[in-house]
């Protein structure tokens, strides 16, 4: 009679994927949105074991700080001392057991096959002993709530799995704990994907006619119900994907045009979403004026050229105002950031960005805004825009540049903003918000040069 203990292991395929993505985006530095459909794409898995892919690997990776904290209470040591690929099964089990509709036995049976598999027979029993200990203790996030020796902060912090100096920037704006809660919570929900019909190319009616349904920002944007390459549009390059917060900053911004802005300049165009739509939107209304994307990084600069026509980028650094060679009438600035503001797209991030980080990006966003004050005609106007709501990352900046640049009018974004006052504050600065409008929380003011 052969031991079940040496069969050979027989993981199921959209686990051993999302075993996969977790380890190489954990482990590996690589993009989940990036790689998981490249790992699709090398797959046979049929359309519901994709699903369950995304899903299980998504949510992982979103989750795993909550997961972390009952994988604490069953181990038998520290973290820093459990073997990486044990601790990635055990979030993929956990986070089934707790986050998903699967039977406890099919999240702790199938997730050993694959510990099995790629971890070996004496650590997938290990694996299998933890996962068991965690799903016989499920209420262990209600006694964590109620522990009177875990700071409420902390608490948060667990239960939302987001750390906790991104927590306290959230309430520095929001000053409102259920805001706060509401934004955490959505940020840990899948959303699908939202398109962009590229004015001349395509509709929102073609859209639609495949499937999805408007979304309330944007004159372009559509919800979809079906994957992005199920849309004629997005194969023959005629849309994009494009968060609907990120495309209403293109149409802000482009609606400050008058009969003198010749010359528009997105500073810092990759990946390109936001070029597209301007490029499409001057080439469609305006089609006297010259377009100009910018993007040093070459890997970026490529994307750019998908969506926007060669002979228009050029790979200067942002910062250096002299190697452009000319005056713009109009130059947004798509700043890179801390990203916090696409936390629910971007489920890897969380755990990537820190509060060091931001002593690179704040110099650089400074810089830029120089950089671009200078490129400036008189009469022109900047669009700073950042997927941040960190104060130091919006509203620090902007009166940081106008404390350097003195002469610099903020204007209303109310005044061309498609969407009216929404997301507007009393400055005239946008600030949009995931729990809110339902974008991206993106952040966009402009900032003219007088005559």
């Amino acid at each position: 009679m052969t031991n079940k203990g040496f069969a050979k292991p027989k993981p199921g395929g959209a686990r051993l994927l999302s075993y996969e993505l977790v380890s190489q985006v954990n482990r590996g530095g690589a993009f989940a949105n990036l790689r998981l459909p490249e790992l699709l794409d090398e797959s046979d898995l049929d359309q519901r074991d994709r699903a369950f892919a995304t899903e299980l690997s998504y949510g992982t990776l979103r989750m795993q700080g909550k997961h972390d904290y009952a994988i604490s209470k069953k181990i038998d040591r520290s973290f820093l001392e459990l073997d990486e690929k044990i601790l990635d099964l055990l979030r993929i089990g956990t986070h089934q057991i707790f986050e998903m509709r699967v039977p406890i036995h099919a999240a702790v049976g199938e997730t050993v096959e694959v510990a099995r598999l790629v971890a070996g027979e004496s650590k997938g029993s290990y694996v299998n002993a933890l996962l068991r200990s965690i799903a016989a203790d499920l209420h262990i996030y209600e006694e964590l709530e109620s522990d009177p020796d875990i700071a409420d902060i902390e608490k948060i912090a667990i239960i939302y799995s987001h750390p906790v100096w991104i927590i306290n920037a959230y309430f520095d704006q929001l000053k409102d704990w259920d805001a706060v809660k509401k934004l955490l919570a959505i940020n840990n929900l899948p959303v699908a994907p939202h398109i962009v019909a590229w004015p001349g190319k395509s509709s929102v009616d073609e859209i639609l006619a495949i499937g999805g349904s408007k979304l309330g920002l944007g004159s372009y944007s559509v919800l979809s119900n079906h994957l992005p390459n199920q849309y004629p549009a997005i194969k023959d390059k005629r849309a994009g994907v494009q968060d609907m917060g990120s495309q209403l900053i293109s149409e802000i911004f482009f609606a400050t045009r008058d009969a003198a802005s010749k010359d528009w300049l997105d500073l810092c165009a990759g990946p390109g979403g936001k070029a597209a739509l301007l490029n499409n939107l001057l080439a469609q209304n305006f089609p006297d004026a010259h377009f100009t994307a910018n993007e040093p990084a070459a890997h970026r600069a490529e994307l750019v050229a998908r969506v926007v026509p060669k002979e228009k980028i050029v790979s200067f650094d942002g910062r250096d105002h002299l190697a452009f060679g000319k005056k713009f009438d109009r130059i947004l600035i798509d700043a890179p950031c801390t990203g916090l503001g696409a936390l629910r797209r971007r489920p890897e991030a969380r755990w990537r960005r820190s509060l060091s980080d931001l002593k690179e990006l704040i110099p650089l966003q400074r810089d830029l805004i120089d950089s671009a004050y200078e490129m400036l005609n008189p009469g022109g106007i900047i669009g700073f825009a950042t997927c941040s709501p960190l104060l130091a990352e919006t509203r620090g900046q902007v009166l940081d540049a106008k404390y350097r640049h003195k002469d610099l009018e903020i204007l209303d974004i109310s005044n061309f903003s498609p969407a009216g006052a929404t997301g507007v504050g009393e400055d005239g600065t946008m600030q949009l918000w995931t729990h809110v409008e339902g974008s991206d929380s993106m952040f966009l003011a402009l900032l003219r040069k007088p005559e």
